[in-house]
């Protein structure tokens, strides 16, 4: 008993520093990750739940082959940068959907529609906040939240703490999903825009028959009426896509993280 003592308080200082470590990359991940980083939850219940992550997981995490439990400058910008890794990736989802409903804003006339965020504090389109907490249900429902805590809880066997490095070609592979913003808010609204320019089309041509026709009073409305009732259709595709979406960006954060 008296060595099993013994033993605990020798290794007392390498637990608290591995704590410290999983602090640090659970923090960076809570800054950026959908769901988490809303200022919807108080800053209070995210630093109990951080704080409770890290005492379950500091025991184990510390016993890890290849940890090195080393609070250094070396060590803390590690973590960082694999808790910043896996919330920047997965925050391009909520960037494409705002994206989507910007689009889908031109198509509906509702350009000049713009409400505060509440997230990101800033003006956003009105059916991009919408797409916006469209994203955030399913992403609870579906249980991707549960999924994030356990790859993240992976990632501490993937690369043990202390031992995470940060090269530049992650921050290309970042770059390069960043990119793919563009493309997906367009797969999310080329139905929606596909309907609305055939619409338009049609007006262009009958106004060519007919002169007498008021196109630009007539196409307005019939382009609303049309995207709405694209929207709502399309809109049973979503959950899938928004879930496959998400599990792939998390996948690709996952295999950017590179330990030393």
């Amino acid at each position: 008993m008296n060595r099993e003592l013994s033993g605990l308080i020798e290794d007392w200082p390498q637990y608290l520093t591995a704590a410290l470590l999983v602090m640090v990359r659970l923090s960076g991940l809570m800054v950026f990750c959908p769901v988490f980083s809303s200022p919807a939850i108080a800053p209070r219940i995210k630093v109990g739940f951080v704080f409770a992550m890290t005492i379950l997981l500091a025991p184990a995490v510390a016993t890890v082959p290849g940890a090195r439990a080393v609070l250094d400058t070396r060590a803390v910008l590690g973590e960082l940068g694999v808790g910043l890794v896996f919330g920047l990736s997965l925050t391009l989802l909520n960037e494409a959907l705002t994206f989507a409903g910007t689009l889908l804003g031109l198509q509906f006339s509702f350009s000049l529609v713009n409400l505060l965020d509440p997230n990101s504090m800033i003006e956003t389109a009105v059916l991009g906040q919408m797409l916006g907490w469209l994203g955030v249900l399913v992403i609870i429902g579906s249980g991707l939240d549960r999924t994030v805590l356990a790859a993240v809880v992976r990632s501490f066997s993937a690369v043990p703490v202390g031992q995470a490095v940060m090269q530049a070609k992650t921050g290309v592979a970042l770059t390069m999903m960043a990119s793919g913003i563009f493309l997906a808010g367009l797969q999310l609204a080329a139905p929606v825009m596909a309907a609305a320019l055939a619409v338009e089309v049609t007006i262009a041509l009958v106004a060519r028959l007919s002169p007498q026709l008021p196109a630009m009073v007539v196409s307005i409305p019939l382009k609303t009426m049309v995207s709405y009732a694209v929207l709502i259709g399309s809109l049973a595709v979503w959950p899938g896509w928004i879930e496959r979406h998400f599990t792939a960006l998390l996948d690709a954060a996952a295999k950017m993280l590179v330990r030393a």
